[in-house]
């Protein structure tokens, strides 16, 4: 059964119906396998989508709408956005680390209609079910507490549909985060993201084998999309654990995956790493938070030429890469390098002013890019502030080389004010993971209560170390200078990571400086 067919907006098809396309040149050849090892074709996983976007447009699900997703690493999870997106619905995440109540707030300011909910999150589920103003919930799969749509769907023909998305709709909002509160939402609209598929990433295999072990409401669930657009299979497991992750790499012989730096580093330090056979793996996109030179440096060692470091926002999605042969290239104070431009994309390092400054000299990292946003959800305003002229204005501190790498140095956001100048927190944790005795760390600032800021430092030891303060002080102060050495250490079994797999700052913040 091919999806091919006339679209009545200017002839636009959208990333589903390519996805789609894709699935239907092969029907019989395995698509996804589930953390729990069901192997599911391709043309299953199709007509799962034709099904199910037939049901929901049934239902009243149509361009315009918002459905939004409480859903984990799962084949129906996939299938749900596949069938909503086709169906015309826009689609809204709720990310794992967000509370119940945060996520009734974001379901009423995207004027949610209705909630898909997969046997990942019944607990949540059922909370969410208590509160007022909830939108409708049915089930992906059988529960206790919402009829199940995949049952409904299950009884229906799998018959093509599509053309009711133009380029300019909302295929989804992705919120930046946030545990309370309603954060600011990213809206993605069908026209780029559709161009973007057609990327095909260097070393990713062919065909490629996706293992995705981070949240596919984060960009996990891009490349799937990419790996099925281009013939691919994709590998789920429920999250992040590294010797699950090493076992799966070696049994499914997994060709690339996508890992925060954080995460890269749990798999370095795994006791398992040395006798994992890697073999299949060509490539390890990594990105998302900085990366420390000397940890990949380590990386590129005991893996090999398979790493890719990527940079890019939600705003402007991929800006930079770096490939294997540049993970050693450092610029000033040991930054590493985050890469070139891809094609497309323009990068332009500028002072608060506007003013456009040479290479070499820091200053906020703007880039112009056809993968930009359509703007936030509802705030015009701050649409205006991050979004001018086409640039988008990063909130990123960095800085370009003669040659054109980009080097990023933090968040403007992130700096700590101290006496005497600012303290960057990705510098201090780069020199720190230099440290014999530290295996991971995050450095975070806090203000007391009149208002100035002090630097902590959370770490990990390396196993059968104790750093003390004075120590680290000592280390910190001989290379870096007394403005970098943290003011407090706090030694700790592991850092505590966001949804998103990043540092949780914030939580630290509120346990150790609170």
């Amino acid at each position: 059964m091919s999806q091919r067919n006339d679209t009545p907006d200017g002839g636009f098809s959208s990333y589903v119906e390519a996805v789609l396309d894709a699935l239907s040149d092969v029907p019989g050849r395995p698509a996804v396998t589930t953390a729990e090892g069901r192997v599911i074709s391709a043309g299953e996983i199709r007509d799962d989508v034709l099904r199910l976007a037939g049901e929901l447009a049934e239902r009243g699900v149509a361009r315009g709408t918002t459905v939004t997703l409480l859903t984990g690493n799962t084949a129906e999870a996939l299938v749900a956005r596949y069938a909503a997106n086709l169906a015309g619905a826009r689609v809204v995440g709720l990310y794992e680390g967000m509370s119940p109540p945060a996520m009734a707030e974001i379901m009423t300011s995207v004027e949610c209609a209705l909630l898909l909910v997969d046997d990942r999150r019944h607990d949540t589920a059922e909370e969410l079910g208590k509160m007022a103003g909830v939108p409708p919930m049915l089930s992906l799969g059988p529960s206790g507490f919402a009829e199940d749509v995949l049952a409904a769907a299950a009884r229906r023909p799998a018959r093509p549909m599509g053309g009711l998305v133009g380029p300019d709709d909302d295929w989804c909002v992705r919120h930046t985060g946030g545990t309370t509160g309603v954060p600011k939402g990213i809206r993605t609209t069908h026209g780029p993201y559709r161009q973007s598929l057609d990327h095909r990433f260097a070393d990713a295999g062919d065909p490629p084998r996706f293992l995705a072990c981070t949240a596919l409401a984060h960009l996990a669930g891009v490349f799937i999309d990419m790996t099925l657009r281009q013939g691919g299979s994709a590998v789920l497991r429920h999250g992040f654990e590294p010797g699950d992750v090493l076992a799966t790499i070696e049994r499914e012989r997994v060709t690339h995956t996508w890992l925060l730096p954080p995460l890269l580093y749990r798999l370095l330090d795994h006791p398992d790493l040395p006798g994992a056979d890697l073999s299949s793996l060509s490539r390890i996109s990594y990105g998302g938070t900085a990366a420390s030179a000397a940890r990949m440096r380590q990386a590129a060692e005991v893996l090999g030429p398979v790493l890719y470091g990527l940079y890019g926002q939600a705003e402007a999605q991929h800006i930079t890469e770096a490939g294997p042969a540049e993970q050693t290239k450092t610029g000033r104070g040991g930054h590493l390098t985050v890469g070139r431009a891809v094609p497309g994309v323009e990068i332009a390092i500028r002072d608060p002013d506007g003013v456009t400054l040479p290479p070499g000299e820091r200053g906020e990292v703007q880039v112009r890019t056809p993968q930009v946003m359509a703007g936030y959800w509802k705030r015009p305003e701050l649409t205006a502030e991050v979004l001018r002229d086409g640039w988008v204005h990063t909130g990123d501190v960095g800085y370009l080389d003669e040659a054109g790498y980009l080097y990023i140095v933090d968040r403007i956001k992130d700096m700590i004010v101290v006496v005497g100048g600012h303290v960057y927190p990705t510098e201090l944790e780069e020199l720190l993971l230099s440290h014999p005795g530290i295996a991971r760390c995050a450095v975070f600032g806090s203000r007391d209560a009149e208002s100035v800021e002090h630097v902590h430092a959370a770490v990990v030891p390396v196993a059968g170390r104790r750093p003390s303060l004075e120590e680290v002080r000592e280390f910190v102060i001989s290379r870096k200078g007394r403005l970098y050495a943290p003011e407090s250490l706090h030694l700790m079994p592991d850092i505590p990571l966001t949804a998103a797999g990043k540092p949780d700052k914030r939580l630290l913040r509120e346990r150790l400086a609170g």
